[in-house]
């Protein structure tokens, strides 16, 4: 396979700049769609990508594992890189990295132990314990286990949130005020996976601190996310309804804060064993304590989407941004256990 990556590094400076010299265009597989109830959104991110990738430097083919792993496969050795923009299962969680690995095509993003922890909400907030880093109190439930709604209420209290264990993009999720809401909730989220997760539900304001670099990430500014009245949280809806959310980057909260959500997106990326990008969702309660919620691995990436917002308040625009990571990317076969 042809690799044509050069890096310069300007030590100690968050802004690594490179160099690439290339004979040939870089050969990137967009890979997006596949069978997660996130499909559409990840078409639409595909085509914003595509739209913001430079042609005199990119060659992109589009591949679809619904219907395109085969091909993806026939066509590894004419491939330097792959741009992953799938969501959800089959996407964040590990299986598509592991087949990117057997077929030696560098990805951009985490490899498959991270991307199948970080996908997991159970075993990451284990995660986030082992490494103290708060986390909401929870109970794991599997489908065959019975649902006791007034142990659950007695051990974490009301509100709740519910949610299928693997799942992205709030599918399957709610949020439960009164006990005899919950049993219905739980059916809910496990018709979307074979396991969910009860959480207390924190009130407080949400915030998102993305991280951003290989080997040495770095913290991006944070950004603070505000659904419109008729949402409850930031669900699916919220997420994707023009005009649903408003989001502020930089987030307006005091330095100490900021500085202390930064380390938490670090810390979590690290301890989950991510590479070159994540995002970590927070809530930050009335009393200035901040819980993680979740780490996600390939978060949306629209010019408007949360991740590139912080990028660009970091003074790097999306177009640039795509290329650090394809040039992470080119750059992690190396050295990736991760």
């Amino acid at each position: 396979m042809f690799h044509t990556a050069n890096f310069r590094f300007i030590p100690g400076s968050f802004y690594r700049e490179y160099e690439m010299q290339t004979i040939h265009k870089i050969r990137l597989a967009l890979i997006c769609g596949g069978t997660s109830a996130e499909r559409e959104i990840s078409l639409k991110g595909a085509q914003e990508v595509e739209k913001a990738l430079d042609p005199t430097r990119y060659t992109v083919t589009r591949y679809d594992p619904a219907s395109d792993l085969e091909k993806l496969v026939r066509d590894s050795d004419n491939l330097d890189a792959a741009f992953i923009l799938l969501h959800g299962r089959h996407g964040e969680d590990g299986t598509i990295q592991g087949l990117l690995d057997l077929i030696g095509i560098p990805y951009q993003g985490s490899g498959v132990l991270g991307s199948a922890l970080a996908m997991d909400k159970h075993m990451s907030k284990i995660i986030y314990q082992n490494a103290g880093i708060p986390t909401p109190e929870w109970i794991y439930l599997e489908k065959t286990d019975p649902i006791d709604t007034r142990t659950i209420i007695t051990r974490l209290g009301l509100p709740l949130m519910v949610k299928p264990c693997v799942q992205g993009s709030s599918v399957g999720m709610s949020r439960v005020e009164e006990e005899s809401e919950l049993e219905k909730a739980i059916i809910e989220a496990l018709k979307w996976d074979n396991c969910v997760l009860v959480e207390s539900c924190l009130i407080g304001r949400e915030l998102t601190g993305g991280v951003l670099g290989d080997p040495n990430p770095e913290p991006l500014p944070l950004v603070e996310i505000i659904p419109g009245d008729d949402f409850d949280f930031f669900d699916y809806v919220a997420k994707y309804q023009p005009g649903a959310t408003r989001e502020i980057c930089p987030a307006e909260v005091t330095e100490a804060i900021a500085s202390r959500a930064r380390d938490l997106a670090l810390k979590a990326h690290n301890a989950l064993r991510l590479r070159a990008y994540s995002r970590t969702d927070m809530i930050l309660t009335g009393d200035d304590r901040l819980f993680v919620l979740e780490t996600n691995t390939i978060p949306g990436m629209t010019p408007t989407s949360l991740f590139p917002q912080a990028a660009r308040a970091a003074g790097i625009p999306f177009a640039r941004l795509l290329d650090r990571l394809i040039k992470m990317a080119l750059g992690a076969k190396n050295w990736q256990t991760g």
